[in-house]
């Protein structure tokens, strides 16, 4: 086409102009290989509707077929116009869409903003999930998926807890199966693959019309999976109760000298260990990998205690999940809590073991709370205080008091003095009033009377227009996710997980009226109540 060389070139677009660069600077090209222009930038892109993104020493922004400027403002990064919208990111690291004249089409800031397609963007908010909005920035149907794309022919793809479906423009899915991959409908169908790897056609209903390929893995093998479950857990146990966690780096034959195995023994157990991921082998010496330095003694989110708990109390207690579930059984739910307190050793790794939970989940929580930062707070229920602290290190201004059985108090201030400990039953008044209640995760270890009890005695500890902050992962009617940490309640606390109505009829009867939902990137949700 031309006798000009580059070092790359992009294709044309409309009205016939092609990015390309040379020796680090770029510019765009007319057919024939001439300038278009006169100035030079870092970076240049493709034109869409008359206005193409590049990026200067100053920022990045949007010039027209001329090479002038379309704007003043300058941006972190700028995508490309589609429908007179073009999503940008700010220098704060957030996005949001601008119009032609560079204006922002609406207030609302994103964590992600991708292009428009018939009049409809997905936006993702600071929870990580994804929603759409309308030409204006409005939310379109105010659902949230996991992970969502635009329209195609009426549909977007859309991904919950439980997999890749289909949903229409508002926001519902067409049917009620869950794939591991899903692609746009093309009249009237869609290729999908199975969780078992297998390849389907199907049809707007879900049912499937071709097989493309068979499961790459049987009902059978999967299920035998599952079944075999408990030969992980156990694998994992016996290494931290024989110290080879601890003892590692090391040769097989230097841990069976150090931990008392037979050598063979100990050299079957690493790679047992190698083959979930937990350790590696480098010639004769074997070594932890990242998920398995998680089960030192020393790790700060040690699961070291998790893993024994696990495999000895917590197994004892699924053996009567059948009674559990039974109508009419004698069975009565275990006092967790109580038994672990009567021996030191274990109560002291039962909540080294919680801490290690709270510090994984609640690492970013603090943010999302709101909190003004001078209130009277209780953790209720809140273990050796690592939320509180957590509270505390945002709001030094905040009064933080964790209101925790007596032998919780005892150890936990053993270990701590940045917030303030009280003794006391959750089930009986309180002897502290409060501004602010924090619960997190605890309710989900009752059933529904045992909590409302508690939610009543929290009632009792605020004033009128006081909040609480339930904090809980939440059940969704139509998701299966959560479901077995439900079983496990019941059969370790007596407990359960539950939905967002289920809370809201709770914390409705104990005199709190539910003001807001807020979810996290993380495991939990917020739910914000006040006192009426």
């Amino acid at each position: 086409m031309y006798a000009e060389r580059f070092d790359e070139v992009l294709k044309f677009h409309p009205p016939g102009l092609a990015p390309v660069l040379r020796a680090g600077v770029a510019w765009h090209i007319r057919e024939d290989g001439r300038p278009a222009y006169e100035r030079r930038f870092l970076r240049t892109f493709g034109f869409y509707e008359g206005r193409a993104a590049v990026e200067s020493e100053d920022g990045w922004h949007h010039i027209d077929v001329c090479g002038r400027d379309a704007y003043a403002e300058r941006h972190a990064w700028c995508g490309n116009f589609q429908q007179a919208r073009c999503p940008v990111r700010g220098d704060d690291g957030l996005y949001f869409h601008i119009g032609p004249d560079g204006v922002a089409i609406y207030g609302a800031r994103w964590r992600y903003a991708g292009d428009y397609r018939d009049d409809v963007a997905v936006v993702q908010a600071e929870d990580g999930l994804s929603t759409h909005i309308d030409l204006h920035g409005g939310l379109l149907h105010g659902r949230w998926f996991v992970d969502l794309d635009v329209f195609h022919k009426g549909y977007a793809r859309a991904r919950d807890n439980d997999g890749w479906m289909h949903v229409d423009q508002t926001g519902r899915p067409i049917y009620a199966r869950r794939f591991a991959v899903v692609e746009p409908f093309y009249n009237g169908q869609a290729r999908v693959e199975c969780f078992d790897g297998s390849l389907e056609v199907i049809d707007e209903s879900g049912q499937k019309l071709v097989e493309l390929r068979p499961a790459r893995r049987s009902d059978f093998s999967s299920l035998s999976a599952d079944l075999v479950g408990f030969w992980k857990t156990q694998s994992i146990a016996t290494a931290v109760r024989l110290g080879v966690i601890d003892a590692l780096p090391a040769s097989s034959e230097h841990i069976a000298r150090q931990c008392g195995l037979r050598t063979d023994a100990s050299a079957r157990l690493l790679r047992a260990l190698g083959e979930l991921g937990l350790t590696r082998r480098e010639g004769a010496c074997w070594y932890l990998s990242a998920r398995g330095e998680l089960l030192r003694s020393s790790h700060p989110m040690t699961l070291a205690d998790a893993a024994v708990e696990y495999a000895d109390r917590f197994s004892d207690m699924w053996r009567q999940l059948p009674e559990a579930l039974r109508e009419g059984a004698a069975w009565q739910a275990p006092d967790v809590f109580g038994a672990v307190a009567q021996d030191r050793a274990q109560h002291a790794a039962h909540h080294r073991m919680l801490r290690s939970y709270a510090r994984h989940d609640y690492v970013n929580l603090v943010p999302y709370l709101g909190l003004r930062g001078d209130e009277r707070i209780v953790d209720a229920g809140g273990g050796l205080g690592v939320l509180a602290e957590m509270v505390g290190a945002c709001h030094p201004d905040a009064e933080v008091t964790v209101l925790e059985r007596a032998d919780v108090v005892r150890l936990a201030s053993a270990t701590s003095n940045r917030v303030r400990w009280l003794e006391g039953d959750l089930f009986k008044p309180w002897p502290i009033q409060a501004d602010v209640v924090l619960m997190a995760r605890v309710l989900h270890d009752w059933d529904d009377e045992a909590a409302l009890q508690i939610l009543l005695r929290a009632r009792d500890a605020v004033r009128p227009g006081g909040r609480i902050f339930v904090i809980e992962m939440l059940l969704h009617e139509s998701q299966m996710s959560g479901a077995l940490c439900d079983l496990h309640l019941l059969a370790v606390t007596g407990g359960r997980e539950r939905s967002q109505s289920a809370f809201e009829v709770l914390l409705s009867r104990a005199g709190f009226r539910v003001v807001q939902l807020r979810t996290l990137p993380a495991l939990p949700s917020i739910i914000v109540a006040e006192a009426v």
